[in-house]
């Protein structure tokens, strides 16, 4: 979870060769990288910043309930 105005969305996190990347599960197409993981959320931060100012409809959206649910098969 990382937390932006607010807000705590989820994100993935992989660790890649030469650093990490990061998607956003709530934005799509939101996704950053990082050569260290501190960095990779950092720039997801940014990026999501970015996604909200570009897209403010998709505010509104973010703040409907939701639920995760992780799966095993």
């Amino acid at each position: 979870m990382v937390q932006v105005k607010g807000l705590k969305l989820t994100v993935v996190l992989r660790e890649e060769e030469g650093g990490y990347s990061v998607q956003c599960l709530e934005l799509p197409g939101c996704i950053s990288e990082g050569e260290t993981r501190e960095e990779a959320l950092a720039n997801i931060r940014e990026a999501i910043e970015g996604y909200l100012e570009a897209f403010p409809d998709g505010m509104e959206r973010l703040k409907q309930k939701k639920e995760v649910v992780e799966i095993t098969v």
